[in-house]
């Protein structure tokens, strides 16, 4: 059986423990040996499944709210210098997984009646990277079965509101969002050398924007709006009586807020891919920028190791800064 797969290439020996053999999708749609499928592949988190044929390598995204879809995995190169560089919120931009998680647990005790709960280690791959109703969703079908994700939703923008209402009077928690280890150098080797920067985050806006507001403060680079290129969030939250927006359905790992950054707020044509790349620490961000067709560089901190989505990565660094000869073309 030969590792050379469409879309990903080769497996290197020392990613192989990163996927996992499967003999059929989870929904059944597809299996090995029939229509074609030579093997599926998924990482060890599961929230993807690769079904490779001789030519072609389809993606069947999961979803825990119902909704699954089917995308190409297209191959992903990158030749620097770059045209435009995609970058994360949380976790690669800003360092506020920590607080979001501590929100996620935070809804999940008060549905149980629990102040005391907390979240155990093995959760939180699956409580970050992805929409606030997968989390959610993720939670209550393993310690509160009973309850309802419009009723954890409601405790959640509760708690969010209060907590961010609490960070802006300069009363909340302290260490909530911190930029990331040299974003600003970073980000001003960028913009110096004409290279476009779009800002991608699967949360919604009332949580992504005080996060960005907090971090250009803290690193004196003025207003976001007029330093990015192009900034896409999940959108607004839907609640009775005012009007939402898409996004729950449609973010990471799905390819839509990396694909409508380039395409609609960069204006990269699909042609001009390959001068293109992306940044991320979680496994659902990794998924989006390939689905999106773009490389991906993975950046250290987050849950792509433990995930097992490297076999993904273009490469790994420990900081951004590790990665700016490479998004130079030097």
């Amino acid at each position: 059986m030969s590792d050379g797969i469409a879309g990903i290439g080769t497996l290197r020996a020392e990613h192989r423990g990163d996927f996992v053999d499967i003999e059929q999708t989870a929904d059944g749609s597809f299996a090995v040996g029939e229509e074609g499928v030579h093997r599926i592949l998924t990482p060890r988190d599961r929230k993807v499944e690769f079904i490779c044929f001789a030519d072609k390598t389809l993606a069947l995204v999961r979803s825990a709210m119902g909704y699954p879809a089917l995308y190409p995995l297209l191959d992903a190169r990158f030749e620097g210098p770059a045209e435009a560089v995609l970058m994360d919120l949380d976790g690669t931009s800003v360092h506020s997984e920590h607080f979001w998680i501590w929100v996620i647990e935070q809804s999940t005790a008060r549905l149980l009646g629990n102040p005391a709960f907390q979240l155990e280690e093995a959760d939180l791959p699956h409580v970050s990277g992805h929409s606030v109703s997968e989390h959610l969703q993720y939670c209550i079908g393993k310690y509160c079965p009973d309850k309802s994700v419009e009723e954890a939703r409601r405790h959640y923008f509760e708690i969010t509101h209060h907590e961010l209402a609490e960070i802006s009077a300069g009363r909340g928690r302290p260490d909530a969002f911190t930029p990331a280890p040299g974003l600003k150098e970073f980000l001003l080797e960028l913009k110096g050398h004409g290279i476009r920067i779009g800002l991608v985050t699967s949360g919604l806006y009332e949580k992504a924007w005080p996060e960005i507001l907090s971090a250009f403060r803290s690193m004196d680079l003025g207003d976001p709006h007029e330093f990015y290129d192009a900034i896409i969030s999940a959108g607004f939250a839907i609640r009775r009586g005012q009007v939402g927006t898409l996004g729950e359905l449609a973010p990471k790992p799905h390819p839509w807020l990396y694909a409508e950054t380039a395409r609609v707020g960069l204006g990269i044509e699909p042609a001009r891919r390959h001068r293109v790349i992306g940044f991320e620490d979680s496994s659902a961000g990794v998924v989006s920028i390939r689905l999106a067709g773009f490389a991906a560089v993975g950046v250290g901190g987050g849950n792509i190791a433990q995930s097992g989505v490297r076999p993904l990565l273009l490469r790994e660094v420990p900081s951004l800064m590790d990665a700016l000869p490479m998004v130079l073309g030097k």
